[in-house]
């Protein structure tokens, strides 16, 4: 590894910006399960989006003033005020400084074709516009991230211009200028000599100075270069998004951008433990987000280590450096050959001790767990953002799996009625179910098949089980596995249960989505009933929260 060099300040926008790109939507609660995956990940800075552009937003950033972060700074993003009225008047910025964070990050207009054509206002207006907002937030106690948004097209196009706007952030009061390749049109070397411009230029002001950011898009293929050569120039933070998620063509991929900063050029971007986490992290946002992970995406990918052609892997099994980059244990991954066993097992025992279960190499269920782990994954089934199913496995093959009911069956029946906009549709479903060898038939409607197997087996379990009453679904994700078999195609499916106080998710896969929404369903309510009869063991759900 190159030599110790200053460390570089993560600062992830997959919250905002990622959550731009086209098919992927968040709710409060996927923000919040995103946000507290990245506080455990060791990001210093993640954006949470823009308060007061929707009702999301505000809210977002009102529960985590309830339940803060452990070490991130949770930050707000907006722009400049409005030309023609002064900062203090614009109520764009009261929803703003009333999420409370200690960092805003501010975006203006340093291309001068976007203030003429896009604000329609005068360069000088411009000018204005990013002073009186920065001293505005300054003036409330904030400290500010100024974007310097259309930066390089607009130093390209009017640099005396482009300067005078980082210079107005840089008296106003920002400690941050953060260059932005908003178009993403901006090649390595052309980033790596206006970075060393700006740097430069820097020096002619008095400390303390801000210190420089870069943000990249990948509509050029080369975000992660553009950010690296801007580190190489001088930039102490970069900004991107968990697996580049974003609009266009995505934003600067974290998961590469991370490993290539930290383990190739020696940047220390967050501590060795925690970007050991790094591909469980990318899996279970792309979990979260409802997105098929990127098999093939470099470091976090499932074959980023894997070695097929005989060569190699006899190569592999004597030194793993003549395949490997780096050492694959160092982001999470693993190798993905036959000797990868013991690092497959590993995990597995890892993974046993967090659960609070006792499980070592020598434990006859090690090695039938870890091929049941394998046989299930290549059925489609994946666990990253289902831990409450993977621990139901565990204690399954342990022979320590409590059985709460056993359902025997169960029967839906569906009705469509009407077209169009005047359609009506309602289903019922019959269940069959045995607790404490009584068995029980129960029957609900719902306004879909899932809504009403799952109200038939509340239902029938109640009497038993009065803790059900407080569970509910809070989220519910349907992915499919092989798209080219068409409607007989495999699905995975997500649900994600609460008790009020913990969250929980279980998953199911088949070739029948009620099928595989039935087993979610079923093992969520079973775990729920568990942690229910075992707490205080609340860390395993959580965590996953």
């Amino acid at each position: 590894m190159a030599q110790q060099r200053d460390t570089i300040q993560i600062y992830d926008t997959t919250l905002r910006d990622g959550a731009q790109r086209e098919g992927l939507a968040l709710s409060i609660e996927d923000k919040l399960r995103i946000a507290r995956r990245l506080d455990a990940l060791g990001v210093p800075f993640i954006e949470g989006g823009w308060p007061g552009a929707n009702p999301k937003d505000v809210q977002f950033f009102w529960q985590l003033k309830e339940t803060p972060l452990t070490q991130a700074q949770i930050t707000a993003f907006c722009s400049t005020r409005r030309p023609g009225r002064l900062a203090a008047e614009d109520q764009m910025l009261q929803p703003v400084l009333a999420a409370g964070t200690e960092w805003i990050t501010l975006f203006g207009k340093s291309w001068d074709l976007h203030v003429t054509t896009g604000l329609q206002t005068t360069l000088a207006e411009n000018l204005a516009m990013i002073d009186d907002t920065i001293r505005y937030l300054r003036s409330q106690g904030r400290r500010v991230i100024y974007d310097a948004e259309h930066w390089f097209d607009g130093y390209s196009a009017n640099p005396d211009y482009a300067l005078q706007t980082l210079a107005t952030a840089v008296r106003a009061g920002a400690e941050w200028l953060v260059l932005c390749d908003t178009n993403g049109g901006t090649l390595p070397q052309q980033v790596g000599q206006v970075v060393v411009t700006v740097h430069t230029w820097l020096q002619d002001f008095a400390a303390p100075r801000p210190q420089i950011g870069i943000h990249t898009h990948n509509d050029s293929g080369t975000a992660v270069a553009n950010a690296m050569a801007a580190v190489e120039a001088g930039a102490t933070m970069v900004q991107g998004t968990i697996n580049g998620y974003g609009e266009r063509c995505g934003n600067a991929n974290l998961c590469t951008l991370i490993p290539n900063l930290q383990l190739k050029l020696g940047y220390p971007c967050i501590a060795p433990p925690r970007l050991e986490t790094l591909a469980e992290t990318s899996r279970f946002i792309s979990e979260v987000v409802n997105l098929a992970p990127d098999d093939h995406a470099p470091y976090v990918g499932r074959s980023a280590f894997a070695h097929k052609g005989g060569i190699h892997v006899s190569a592999v099994e004597r030194e793993p450096k003549t395949y490997e980059h780096v050492d694959p244990a160092a982001v999470g991954n693993s190798r993905r050959i036959v000797v990868s066993d013991q690092a497959g097992l590993s995990n597995v025992l890892a993974k046993a001790r967090g659960f609070g279960l006792e499980l070592d190499r020598q434990h006859p269920a090690s090695r039938e767990l870890l091929n049941r782990l394998k046989t299930l994954e290549h059925e489609g089934y994946q666990f990253e953002a289902a831990e409450a199913s993977f621990e139901l496995l565990m204690r399954e093959t342990l022979g320590d799996r409590p059985r709460f009911f056993d359902l025997k069956g169960f029967h839906i029946n569906c009705q469509h009625q009407g077209n169009g906009a005047d359609h009506h549709s309602e289903s019922l479903a019959t269940i069959k179910v045995t607790v404490n060898d009584q068995e029980i038939l129960a029957a609900a409607e719902g306004n879909g098949p899932v809504a009403a197997l799952d109200a038939a087996l509340r239902k029938a379990l109640l009497n038993f089980y009065p803790a059900i009453a407080h569970f509910h679904l809070s989220d519910y994700k349907v992915r499919i596995i092989d798209s080219g078999a068409g409607t007989a195609a495999k699905t995975r499916v997500l649900v994600e249960s609460s008790n009020g106080a913990q969250r929980w998710t279980t998953l199911g896969v088949s070739t029948n989505i009620i099928e595989a929404s039935y087993q979610a369903v079923t093992e969520g309510l079973e775990y729920g009933l568990m942690i229910e009869s075992e707490r205080p063991r609340c860390a395993i759900a959580t965590s996953q929260s």
